[in-house]
């Protein structure tokens, strides 16, 4: 086990600040799906939760904190309340969103990789999961919304490469003994900031070299 980036009331708010803003996101897209308010529920929780609870069944730790944890469960729930009432300031209010969404991204990596370490899974293992926790919420919510999950498109800003490194570093602090609040520390931001440049320069991924491909964009 390796010593906590924060204590363990610490940790515990910001993991419930990364579940509201996650959930945000996905209360908003049922929005505009126009999904009724059990829709937009569905939705929050499982962009939120849908990370973690993937990670806790592969790592065996069961029950998974979403169905122990009352707060876990809730605060999506008032993230939904909050979009279903006000939702056309909450999209005014965009930009505050993606900061936070990015911060619960650097969060989310590290700590989903450290904990899949600490149930003994190997460094690749691990970092795979820490990338899971971060982005596998997302993925959830736009199969569900009937999307291409925006992981998979390439007109979309960079998110899974910086979870990718967020989680990679912390796999590498734990091969060379030097996983510490600090490094963890660093590893967050590191996603963070990515992340962050991505949204502002709106850095994509390459798609195929040489592309020849005669399907129309959007098909």
């Amino acid at each position: 086990m390796y010593e906590q980036l924060f204590s363990p009331t610490v940790q515990h708010t910001l993991d419930l600040v990364g579940i509201f803003v996650f959930a945000i996101s996905g209360a908003l897209l049922a929005v505009r799906k126009n999904f009724d308010v059990f829709g937009i529920a569905v939705l929050a929780e499982v962009t939120a939760l849908g990370g973690g609870l993937f990670r806790d069944l592969v790592i065996g730790a069961v029950p998974p904190a979403a169905f122990t944890d009352l707060g876990y469960f809730v605060t999506p729930l008032l993230a939904t309340a909050l979009v279903f009432f006000l939702h056309p300031h909450v999209e005014r209010l965009q930009t505050g969103v993606n900061v936070f969404d990015a911060a619960g991204l650097g969060l989310f990596c590290v700590a989903g990789t450290t904990k899949a370490y600490d149930y003994g899974l190997g460094l690749t293992a691990s970092a795979c999961l820490g990338l899971a926790t971060a982005v596998g919420g997302g993925v959830l919510r736009d199969v569900l919304a009937n999307e291409v999950p925006s992981l998979l498109r390439w007109d979309r800003d960079l998110y899974a490469v910086p979870a990718i490194v967020g989680a990679t570093m912390v796999a590498l602090c734990i091969r060379y003994e030097t996983l510490t609040p600090f490094t963890s520390g660093l590893a967050v931001v590191t996603a963070f900031v990515l992340r962050l440049l991505a949204l502002r320069f709106h850095w994509r991924a390459p798609r195929a070299w040489n592309r020849r491909s005669t399907v129309v964009e959007g098909d």
